[in-house]
Protein backbone atom coordinates (compact mmCIF):
# COMPACT_ATOMS: atom_id res chain seq x y z
CA UNK A 1 0.00 0.00 0.00
CA UNK A 2 1.32 3.47 -0.91
CA UNK A 3 0.30 6.99 0.23
CA UNK A 4 -2.14 7.34 -2.68
CA UNK A 5 -4.04 4.23 -1.64
CA UNK A 6 -4.10 5.42 1.98
CA UNK A 7 -5.52 8.77 0.84
CA UNK A 8 -8.14 6.97 -1.21
CA UNK A 9 -9.09 4.81 1.74
CA UNK A 10 -9.39 7.87 3.98
CA UNK A 11 -11.62 9.53 1.39
CA UNK A 12 -13.79 6.41 1.15
CA UNK A 13 -14.32 6.58 4.93
CA UNK A 14 -15.42 10.19 4.83
CA UNK A 15 -12.15 11.96 5.69
CA UNK A 16 -11.98 15.30 3.85
CA UNK A 17 -9.38 18.04 3.57
CA UNK A 18 -11.21 19.90 6.36
CA UNK A 19 -10.90 16.84 8.60
CA UNK A 20 -7.19 16.60 7.79
CA UNK A 21 -6.76 20.27 8.76
CA UNK A 22 -7.83 19.39 12.31
CA UNK A 23 -4.77 17.14 12.46
CA UNK A 24 -2.58 20.04 11.25
CA UNK A 25 -2.27 18.81 7.66
CA UNK A 26 -3.10 20.88 4.60
CA UNK A 27 -5.04 18.05 2.90
CA UNK A 28 -5.81 14.32 2.94
CA UNK A 29 -2.76 13.54 0.81
CA UNK A 30 -0.44 15.12 3.37
CA UNK A 31 -2.11 13.16 6.18
CA UNK A 32 -1.77 9.95 4.16
CA UNK A 33 1.94 10.59 3.61
CA UNK A 34 2.54 10.94 7.36
CA UNK A 35 0.55 7.77 8.09
CA UNK A 36 2.61 5.96 5.47
CA UNK A 37 5.87 7.27 6.93
CA UNK A 38 4.93 6.16 10.47
CA UNK A 39 4.44 2.49 9.46
CA UNK A 40 7.70 0.47 9.62
CA UNK A 41 8.56 -1.62 6.53
CA UNK A 42 11.60 -3.20 4.94
CA UNK A 43 13.38 -1.68 1.95
CA UNK A 44 11.99 -4.20 -0.56
CA UNK A 45 8.40 -3.49 0.38
CA UNK A 46 9.00 0.24 0.17
CA UNK A 47 10.56 -0.13 -3.25
CA UNK A 48 7.69 -2.23 -4.55
CA UNK A 49 5.09 0.21 -3.28
CA UNK A 50 6.74 3.32 -4.70
CA UNK A 51 7.70 1.98 -8.11
CA UNK A 52 4.97 1.89 -10.70
CA UNK A 53 4.54 -1.66 -12.08
CA UNK A 54 5.47 -2.04 -15.71
CA UNK A 55 2.47 -2.62 -17.97
CA UNK A 56 2.17 -6.25 -19.02
CA UNK A 57 -0.06 -8.10 -21.38
CA UNK A 58 -1.15 -5.09 -23.43
CA UNK A 59 -0.92 -7.08 -26.65
CA UNK A 60 -3.04 -9.84 -25.09
CA UNK A 61 -5.98 -7.68 -24.08
CA UNK A 62 -5.83 -5.73 -27.35
CA UNK A 63 -6.18 -8.97 -29.31
CA UNK A 64 -8.95 -10.18 -27.00
CA UNK A 65 -10.81 -6.89 -27.48
CA UNK A 66 -10.58 -7.23 -31.26
CA UNK A 67 -11.66 -10.89 -31.32
CA UNK A 68 -15.43 -10.44 -30.64
CA UNK A 69 -15.77 -7.99 -33.51
CA UNK A 70 -13.92 -10.27 -35.91
CA UNK A 71 -16.07 -13.27 -34.96
CA UNK A 72 -19.27 -11.22 -35.17
CA UNK A 73 -18.34 -10.00 -38.66
CA UNK A 74 -17.69 -13.60 -39.71
CA UNK A 75 -21.04 -14.67 -38.25
CA UNK A 76 -22.88 -11.91 -40.13
CA UNK A 77 -21.14 -12.96 -43.35
CA UNK A 78 -22.26 -16.52 -42.69
CA UNK A 79 -25.86 -15.38 -42.29
CA UNK A 80 -25.71 -13.43 -45.54
CA UNK A 81 -24.18 -16.29 -47.55
CA UNK A 82 -26.37 -19.15 -46.34
CA UNK A 83 -30.04 -20.07 -46.34
CA UNK A 84 -32.37 -22.53 -44.60
CA UNK A 85 -30.82 -24.93 -42.08
CA UNK A 86 -27.20 -23.84 -42.78
CA UNK A 87 -28.21 -20.29 -41.84
CA UNK A 88 -29.63 -21.54 -38.54
CA UNK A 89 -26.42 -23.43 -37.83
CA UNK A 90 -24.34 -20.36 -38.72
CA UNK A 91 -26.47 -18.21 -36.41
CA UNK A 92 -26.15 -20.59 -33.44
CA UNK A 93 -22.42 -21.09 -33.89
CA UNK A 94 -21.90 -17.35 -34.37
CA UNK A 95 -23.83 -16.41 -31.22
CA UNK A 96 -21.90 -18.94 -29.12
CA UNK A 97 -18.53 -17.87 -30.51
CA UNK A 98 -19.19 -14.14 -30.02
CA UNK A 99 -20.55 -14.70 -26.51
CA UNK A 100 -17.48 -16.68 -25.45
CA UNK A 101 -15.16 -14.10 -27.01
CA UNK A 102 -16.93 -11.27 -25.19
CA UNK A 103 -16.76 -13.10 -21.86
CA UNK A 104 -13.03 -13.62 -22.38
CA UNK A 105 -12.45 -9.99 -23.35
CA UNK A 106 -14.32 -8.77 -20.28
CA UNK A 107 -12.17 -10.88 -17.98
CA UNK A 108 -8.83 -9.49 -19.12
CA UNK A 109 -7.49 -5.99 -19.53
CA UNK A 110 -9.12 -2.60 -18.91
CA UNK A 111 -12.70 -3.95 -19.02
CA UNK A 112 -12.15 -6.66 -16.41
CA UNK A 113 -14.00 -6.39 -13.11
CA UNK A 114 -13.91 -8.34 -9.88
CA UNK A 115 -17.67 -8.96 -9.99
CA UNK A 116 -20.53 -8.14 -12.32
CA UNK A 117 -24.27 -8.76 -11.97
CA UNK A 118 -25.38 -7.19 -15.24
CA UNK A 119 -24.88 -10.06 -17.70
CA UNK A 120 -28.54 -11.03 -18.07
CA UNK A 121 -29.71 -7.43 -18.55
CA UNK A 122 -26.95 -6.78 -21.09
CA UNK A 123 -27.98 -9.85 -23.08
CA UNK A 124 -31.58 -8.65 -23.14
CA UNK A 125 -30.63 -5.15 -24.30
CA UNK A 126 -28.41 -6.47 -27.10
CA UNK A 127 -31.05 -9.01 -28.07
CA UNK A 128 -33.64 -6.25 -28.25
CA UNK A 129 -31.33 -4.24 -30.50
CA UNK A 130 -31.27 -7.25 -32.81
CA UNK A 131 -34.94 -8.29 -32.73
CA UNK A 132 -36.95 -5.70 -30.78
CA UNK A 133 -37.73 -3.12 -33.45
CA UNK A 134 -38.81 -5.85 -35.84
CA UNK A 135 -41.13 -7.33 -33.23
CA UNK A 136 -42.66 -3.91 -32.53
CA UNK A 137 -43.41 -3.40 -36.21
CA UNK A 138 -44.86 -6.89 -36.52
CA UNK A 139 -46.95 -6.47 -33.37
CA UNK A 140 -48.45 -3.24 -34.67
CA UNK A 141 -49.38 -5.06 -37.90
CA UNK A 142 -51.01 -7.93 -36.02
CA UNK A 143 -48.01 -10.30 -36.06
CA UNK A 144 -45.47 -11.64 -35.80
CA UNK A 145 -46.46 -14.40 -38.20
CA UNK A 146 -43.28 -16.44 -37.88
CA UNK A 147 -39.88 -16.76 -36.29
CA UNK A 148 -36.96 -14.53 -37.33
CA UNK A 149 -35.04 -15.87 -40.31
CA UNK A 150 -32.00 -13.60 -39.97
CA UNK A 151 -33.05 -11.16 -42.70
CA UNK A 152 -34.27 -7.57 -42.59
CA UNK A 153 -37.30 -8.28 -44.78
CA UNK A 154 -38.63 -11.49 -43.19
CA UNK A 155 -41.81 -11.93 -41.13
CA UNK A 156 -39.83 -10.84 -38.06
CA UNK A 157 -37.21 -8.32 -39.30
CA UNK A 158 -33.73 -8.51 -37.82
CA UNK A 159 -31.43 -5.46 -37.57
CA UNK A 160 -27.86 -6.75 -37.63
CA UNK A 161 -25.93 -3.53 -38.29
CA UNK A 162 -26.25 -1.90 -34.83
CA UNK A 163 -25.37 -5.14 -33.05
CA UNK A 164 -22.29 -5.64 -35.23
CA UNK A 165 -21.26 -2.04 -34.49
CA UNK A 166 -21.67 -2.58 -30.75
CA UNK A 167 -19.56 -5.75 -30.79
CA UNK A 168 -16.88 -4.07 -32.90
CA UNK A 169 -16.92 -1.23 -30.33
CA UNK A 170 -15.48 -3.59 -27.72
CA UNK A 171 -12.00 -2.59 -28.91
CA UNK A 172 -12.46 1.21 -28.61
CA UNK A 173 -14.24 0.64 -25.29
CA UNK A 174 -11.20 -1.21 -23.93
CA UNK A 175 -8.89 1.47 -25.28
CA UNK A 176 -10.96 4.27 -23.74
CA UNK A 177 -11.13 2.50 -20.39
CA UNK A 178 -7.36 1.96 -20.44
CA UNK A 179 -6.71 5.59 -21.33
CA UNK A 180 -9.00 6.80 -18.55
CA UNK A 181 -7.39 4.52 -15.94
CA UNK A 182 -3.82 5.49 -16.87
CA UNK A 183 -4.48 9.22 -17.09
CA UNK A 184 -6.53 9.23 -13.88
CA UNK A 185 -3.71 7.48 -12.06
CA UNK A 186 -1.27 10.15 -13.26
CA UNK A 187 -3.63 12.90 -12.16
CA UNK A 188 -3.93 11.20 -8.78
CA UNK A 189 -0.16 11.22 -8.37
CA UNK A 190 0.11 14.88 -9.40
CA UNK A 191 -2.82 16.14 -7.31
CA UNK A 192 -2.37 17.62 -3.86
CA UNK A 193 -5.97 17.46 -2.70
CA UNK A 194 -9.22 15.58 -3.26
CA UNK A 195 -10.91 18.60 -4.83
CA UNK A 196 -7.90 19.11 -7.08
CA UNK A 197 -8.10 15.53 -8.31
CA UNK A 198 -11.87 15.68 -8.87
CA UNK A 199 -11.50 18.86 -10.93
CA UNK A 200 -8.91 17.22 -13.19
CA UNK A 201 -10.64 13.82 -13.41
CA UNK A 202 -14.04 15.15 -14.49
CA UNK A 203 -12.95 16.51 -17.92
CA UNK A 204 -10.81 13.40 -18.36
CA UNK A 205 -13.87 11.20 -17.87
CA UNK A 206 -15.99 13.24 -20.27
CA UNK A 207 -13.20 13.34 -22.84
CA UNK A 208 -12.62 9.58 -22.89
CA UNK A 209 -16.38 8.97 -23.01
CA UNK A 210 -16.68 11.35 -25.97
CA UNK A 211 -13.78 9.54 -27.66
CA UNK A 212 -15.61 6.23 -27.35
CA UNK A 213 -18.87 7.72 -28.62
CA UNK A 214 -17.07 9.14 -31.65
CA UNK A 215 -15.61 5.73 -32.48
CA UNK A 216 -19.02 4.09 -32.01
CA UNK A 217 -20.66 6.66 -34.31
CA UNK A 218 -18.19 5.81 -37.07
CA UNK A 219 -18.73 2.07 -36.59
CA UNK A 220 -22.53 2.43 -36.71
CA UNK A 221 -22.31 4.38 -39.96
CA UNK A 222 -19.85 1.91 -41.51
CA UNK A 223 -21.81 -1.21 -40.60
CA UNK A 224 -25.03 0.32 -41.87
CA UNK A 225 -23.40 1.20 -45.18
CA UNK A 226 -21.67 -2.18 -45.64
CA UNK A 227 -24.77 -4.22 -44.75
CA UNK A 228 -27.15 -1.90 -46.63
CA UNK A 229 -29.30 -1.52 -43.51
CA UNK A 230 -30.54 1.59 -41.71
CA UNK A 231 -27.73 2.76 -39.45
CA UNK A 232 -30.09 2.99 -36.45
CA UNK A 233 -27.97 5.73 -34.91
CA UNK A 234 -30.25 6.77 -32.01
CA UNK A 235 -30.83 3.35 -30.45
CA UNK A 236 -27.30 2.06 -31.20
CA UNK A 237 -25.58 5.13 -29.74
CA UNK A 238 -27.73 5.30 -26.61
CA UNK A 239 -27.29 1.57 -25.98
CA UNK A 240 -23.54 1.84 -26.55
CA UNK A 241 -23.30 4.76 -24.14
CA UNK A 242 -25.33 2.86 -21.54
CA UNK A 243 -23.21 -0.30 -21.76
CA UNK A 244 -19.91 1.63 -21.77
CA UNK A 245 -20.77 3.67 -18.68
CA UNK A 246 -22.13 0.62 -16.87
CA UNK A 247 -18.94 -1.32 -17.53
CA UNK A 248 -16.68 1.60 -16.62
CA UNK A 249 -18.44 2.01 -13.28
CA UNK A 250 -18.30 -1.73 -12.64
CA UNK A 251 -14.57 -1.85 -13.39
CA UNK A 252 -14.00 0.83 -10.76
CA UNK A 253 -15.99 -0.97 -8.09
CA UNK A 254 -19.40 0.72 -8.49
CA UNK A 255 -21.71 -2.22 -9.21
CA UNK A 256 -25.07 -1.30 -7.69
CA UNK A 257 -26.04 1.65 -9.90
CA UNK A 258 -25.17 -0.07 -13.24
CA UNK A 259 -27.19 -3.14 -12.26
CA UNK A 260 -30.22 -1.06 -11.30
CA UNK A 261 -30.11 1.17 -14.38
CA UNK A 262 -29.57 -1.71 -16.83
CA UNK A 263 -32.44 -3.59 -15.19
CA UNK A 264 -34.69 -0.54 -15.47
CA UNK A 265 -33.85 -0.03 -19.16
CA UNK A 266 -34.41 -3.69 -20.01
CA UNK A 267 -37.67 -3.72 -18.05
CA UNK A 268 -38.91 -0.65 -19.91
CA UNK A 269 -38.26 -2.35 -23.26
CA UNK A 270 -39.94 -5.55 -22.12
CA UNK A 271 -42.93 -3.60 -20.79
CA UNK A 272 -43.32 -1.84 -24.14
CA UNK A 273 -43.57 -5.18 -25.94
CA UNK A 274 -45.85 -6.67 -23.30
CA UNK A 275 -48.31 -3.78 -23.38
CA UNK A 276 -48.65 -4.04 -27.17
CA UNK A 277 -49.67 -7.67 -26.92
CA UNK A 278 -51.80 -7.08 -23.81
CA UNK A 279 -53.67 -4.35 -25.71
CA UNK A 280 -55.09 -7.03 -28.01
CA UNK A 281 -57.19 -8.42 -25.17
CA UNK A 282 -60.83 -7.29 -25.09
CA UNK A 283 -61.20 -3.99 -23.26
CA UNK A 284 -57.43 -3.57 -22.77
CA UNK A 285 -56.63 -1.36 -25.74
CA UNK A 286 -55.70 1.48 -23.40
CA UNK A 287 -52.61 -0.47 -22.26
CA UNK A 288 -50.98 -0.16 -25.67
CA UNK A 289 -51.88 3.51 -26.16
CA UNK A 290 -48.67 5.02 -24.64
CA UNK A 291 -46.37 2.78 -26.69
CA UNK A 292 -48.39 3.36 -29.84
CA UNK A 293 -48.12 7.12 -29.27
CA UNK A 294 -44.32 6.89 -28.92
CA UNK A 295 -44.05 4.77 -32.08
CA UNK A 296 -46.33 7.14 -34.00
CA UNK A 297 -44.15 10.10 -33.00
CA UNK A 298 -40.66 8.57 -33.21
CA UNK A 299 -41.02 5.19 -34.86
CA UNK A 300 -40.08 1.85 -33.23
CA UNK A 301 -36.63 3.26 -32.46
CA UNK A 302 -38.22 5.67 -29.97
CA UNK A 303 -38.74 2.92 -27.38
CA UNK A 304 -35.12 1.70 -27.00
CA UNK A 305 -33.75 5.22 -27.53
CA UNK A 306 -35.80 6.58 -24.64
CA UNK A 307 -35.12 3.60 -22.36
CA UNK A 308 -31.37 3.46 -22.98
CA UNK A 309 -30.92 7.23 -23.32
CA UNK A 310 -32.40 7.96 -19.90
CA UNK A 311 -30.33 5.15 -18.41
CA UNK A 312 -27.13 6.43 -20.01
CA UNK A 313 -27.78 9.96 -18.78
CA UNK A 314 -28.35 8.66 -15.26
CA UNK A 315 -25.11 6.68 -15.29
CA UNK A 316 -23.16 9.61 -16.75
CA UNK A 317 -24.22 11.83 -13.85
CA UNK A 318 -23.40 9.03 -11.41
CA UNK A 319 -20.01 8.42 -13.04
CA UNK A 320 -19.16 12.13 -12.82
CA UNK A 321 -19.57 11.79 -9.04
CA UNK A 322 -18.08 8.37 -8.37
CA UNK A 323 -15.24 8.12 -10.87
CA UNK A 324 -13.77 11.48 -9.87
CA UNK A 325 -12.98 10.14 -6.40
CA UNK A 326 -9.49 8.97 -5.57
CA UNK A 327 -10.83 5.82 -3.92
CA UNK A 328 -12.31 4.55 -7.22
CA UNK A 329 -8.90 4.51 -8.90
CA UNK A 330 -6.78 3.26 -6.01
CA UNK A 331 -9.08 0.25 -5.52
CA UNK A 332 -8.87 -0.56 -9.23
CA UNK A 333 -5.09 -0.41 -9.19
CA UNK A 334 -4.94 -2.77 -6.19
CA UNK A 335 -7.23 -5.29 -7.87
CA UNK A 336 -4.92 -5.47 -10.91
Amino acid sequence: MDPLEIAAGLEAHGVTDRTAARFRHRDVFSLAEEMYARVPRDADTASRSTDQPAPRGHATWVLLALLPGALCAAAVAGLRLTDGRPRLVAAVVGVLAVTLALRTALRRGPLSAAASTTGAWTCWLVGYALLGDGMLRSALAGGPDGLPDGTADGPWPVTVAPVLALVLACAPAAGSAHLFAVRARRELIASRGLADFAASARPLLLGTFALFMGALTVLVALTGAVLAEPAAHPQALTLGALLMLARLLTVHGCTRAPALVLAASATAEAAALATLFAGRLPGCGFLAAPVEAVIAACGPAGVPTAACGLGALTLLVHAARRLTRASAHASTERSR
